[in-house]
């Protein structure tokens, strides 16, 4: 952002110089700048995506199926007219599936609903080693590509609702695999992810505690009030811009304490959910994990949780490919595992590297 706004300011300064110009027509000239630099930072993503995709099926290829299948969450947050053509249609978005490759379709399996983090990201291949630990112990692996993901275009990008409607995105991409896949059992249903997606993990089983029998939060986006207060302008920006919140945490508290864990904790029924967290993530402050565990408490709920006392790697602490970071992935299967009885769960290290690694 801030070179996007330095380069700006030389170019308008270069206008100036070089040409009789209008306020207005210079005005202009830089909001067309600014647009074309949005579109390209688009078709990027949408490149890099397009790359992503094919690294998807050579890297899994030797013991995974894959697909990418087409599904719809509720209609936008905000609609700008609202006596237009479309209005009120549902918001279309991709998801990823995961198959093991010897799936027998006779047999019953368990899911794994399994959101990305980020504020506008993707489901990458940044998780390979961790969904092939997951194909191993013999789960079936949902992704949803929700609303605000990236690599698919502006449109989609600014349909973004964090901690809101994206939540009910990734739930519909656990209904569609159950509606759609005879060989998944419903009553073992898991749902995990980091960061924003632990915010989203933690969120489904407040909103839908019946749907999951079990969730894992790594390192989990928990109270965005707090978040905007140590975080920079630029990182606010991604909220308050008109096409999502439209107004700060000082402006609206209300609306980000309703997208925040911490903030929601009463709506908890009886799902088994671990939490993780680290001392020294840059990324997620720990403070934040800490309020949620406090709520949690207050609540008078029953969960399990880590804080890890600043072990290297910070935000990425567990997903990591390090030993310390294996034995921390052990835990979390070993938990999944508890109440969704797969094929096969990972135990040791030796076992972790057989099924992450060629």
């Amino acid at each position: 952002m801030k070179t996007r706004i330095i380069l700006l300011i030389s170019l308008s300064f270069t206008l100036q110089l070089t040409a009789q110009v209008s306020n207005e027509d210079l005005n202009r000239q830089l909001k067309d700048v600014l647009n074309q630099f949005e579109s390209l930072s688009h078709r990027l993503d949408q490149m890099e995506k397009s790359i992503d995709d094919l690294m998807w099926f050579q890297k899994l290829e030797d013991i995974a199926k894959i697909d990418k299948v087409y599904m719809y969450g509720p209609p936008l947050a905000h609609e700008n007219n609202p006596t237009g053509q479309g209005y009120g249609n549902p918001v279309k978005f991709w998801s990823y599936v995961f198959l093991p490759k010897n799936l027998d379709e006779n047999k019953k399996y368990p899911l794994i609903v399994f959101p990305h983090g980020g504020v506008h990201s993707d489901f990458s291949t940044y998780y390979t080693h961790i969904v092939r630990e997951l194909i191993s112990q013999g789960y079936i692996i949902v992704a949803a590509e929700y609303r605000g993901s990236t690599g698919y275009g502006a449109g989609h990008y600014r349909k973004i609702d964090y901690g809101g409607l994206e939540i009910e995105d990734v739930d519909a991409s656990r209904n569609y695999m159950l509606e759609n896949y005879s060989f998944i059992d419903k009553k073992r249903v898991g749902i995990m992810g980091w960061s924003h997606g632990g915010l989203i993990s933690l969120m489904n089983i407040f909103d839908h505690p019946d749907h999951y029998q079990v969730a894992f939060a790594g390192v989990p986006v928990s109270d965005l009030i707090a978040r905007m207060g140590y975080k920079d302008q630029d990182y606010r920006d991604l909220y308050e811009a008109g096409y999502h919140i439209g107004k700060s945490a000082d402006d609206n508290v209300n609306e980000y304490r309703r997208r925040s864990p911490a903030w929601n904790t009463h709506k908890m029924k009886n799902t088994p959910l671990l939490i993780h967290t680290n001392t020294n993530d840059a990324d997620v402050n720990v403070l934040e994990v800490e309020h949620l565990i406090k709520s949690l408490k207050a609540d008078g709920k029953k969960f399990e949780y880590k804080i890890f006392n600043a072990i290297p790697g910070g935000h990425s602490f567990d997903r990591m490919d390090t030993q310390k970071a294996k034995e921390i992935r052990l835990d979390i299967y070993a938990h999944m595992g508890k109440y969704l009885t797969p094929e096969k769960i990972l135990r040791s290290i030796s076992d972790i590297d057989k099924a992450a690694y060629r």
